[in-house]
């Protein structure tokens, strides 16, 4: 789950991080009544969407012109302008696609007089198991730009779980970023401060870009992005308050009400598979054969045939699906549940496009005799290989 950067700057602000004042805008709130809650001089006035590339992102309607997501304003009454520019209006990033996110959400904050821009953030490290932060001198809007054109600019330091933070770990942190002096102290503070909020809050990711050098000398949070990981919320209940289901796919949010594993994806063919491993195998042939997925869903070992027509019925409601491809091997999951699961979705909501099907293992035979004795325009496939070809296919030709 990922929250907006204004709550994830008032939950590191909690921890002791170092965070500029800032005021949320809503709809009907009086902008300027808002942005003079603060010192100034200077108001940053941000949009709030879950993506990044909000600076150069640019908004589909004309009205909001062509500054982007994120603006300096010099008075209170600049950034209500700029801020009613924004609410309500499509921001598209190169993180949304060309659809864009809708801006519900202002966060209005003092603006900092900044000397430099460094990176740094922390992320669980499939790999080794533990805690791992990530520091470069080049932060800023290009980061992305700097990890694959000069990778030798970025440095990575692992935090081991028996041990947890210690203070080598400032230090070389601290390095990476070419800090010295104070500068390198208030960093190992910062530091351990946020692997302390990480792991209080299992945090899954924790994106500050930038994290600036103040010509004070003093260090700030000037942005901030906070996912968590979805399976220990149970134990959150305060960072559940923070979720914004207006940021998340509404495919997705279905398929959670009946515990489906769902992604959406950029593709047409839709797939319904039960296992992960076999998800990644159906996308991967798919895409073998010249076609792009459009969906991650995995039904799970022990689905339903009420959870299989939910299921079907979610791919069929996506206007970017052209074509249906079912791969079930049966071990706990029954292959003539799936087959009645699908009937009673196409019965359902109809079926306008080409759904091929490929059934092994348990009750493999009396799914595939439900299927051929429906009268319903199913094609069926021997295996992945040829169910895919035949989908792909269809879909193309």
């Amino acid at each position: 789950m990922n929250i907006h950067e204004y709550q994830a700057k008032q939950l590191l602000k909690s921890y002791g991080a170092p965070v500029a004042d800032g005021v949320v805008v809503l709809p009907g709130d009086n902008p300027e009544t808002k942005a003079k809650e603060l010192p100034g001089p200077l108001y940053v006035v941000k949009a709030q969407i879950h993506a990044g590339g909000r600076g150069k992102g640019k908004f589909k309607e004309a009205a909001a012109g062509e500054k982007g997501g994120v603006r300096l304003a010099k008075t209170p009454g600049e950034a209500a302008a700029f801020a009613k520019e924004m609410l309500g209006n499509t921001l598209v990033t190169k993180q949304t696609g060309a659809a864009g996110k809708q801006v519900n959400r202002i966060y209005i904050e003092d603006g900092a007089d900044i000397e430099s821009e460094l990176y740094l953030s922390a992320l669980v490290d499939r790999a080794t198991g533990r805690v791992a932060f990530i520091a470069s001198t080049e932060g800023g809007m290009n980061i992305e730009e700097v990890a694959e054109e000069t990778p030798e600019k970025i440095v990575t330091v692992d935090v081991d779980p028996a041990t947890g933070f210690a203070p080598h770990h400032g230090r070389s942190i601290a390095k990476g970023l070419g800090l010295s002096g104070p500068q390198a102290k208030e960093c190992a503070k910062l530091c351990a401060t946020l692997y302390k909020a990480f792991v209080a809050k299992d945090m899954s990711m924790l994106e500050i870009n930038p994290l600036i050098v103040m010509t004070n000398g003093s260090l700030r949070v000037l942005d901030a992005k906070v996912g968590f990981d979805s399976n220990a919320l149970f134990r959150h209940p305060d960072i559940m308050e923070l979720r914004d289901e207006t940021e998340e796919d509404p495919f997705e949010l279905k398929a959670a009400e009946f515990d489906l594993s769902y992604v959406k994806l950029d593709g047409n063919i839709g797939c319904m598979v039960n296992g992960a491993g076999l998800a990644m195998s159906t996308m991967d042939i798919i895409k073998h054969y010249g076609a792009e997925p459009a969906n991650f869903l995995d039904v799970g070992g022990g689905a339903t045939k009420e959870k299989v027509t939910e299921a079907f019925k979610i791919i069929t409601s996506d206007p970017a699906v052209k074509g249906i491809l079912v791969n079930i091997f049966g071990g706990i999951m029954r292959c003539d549940v799936i087959a009645e699961g699908i009937i009673a979705a196409v019965k359902e909501v109809g079926l306008e496009v080409p759904l091929v099907v490929r059934l092994e293992g348990t009750k493999v035979e009396e799914g595939k005799k439900i299927l051929s004795e429906s009268g319903l325009a199913i094609t069926p496939a021997d295996d992945l290989e040829d169910a895919a070809e035949k989908v792909v296919k269809a879909v193309q030709g």
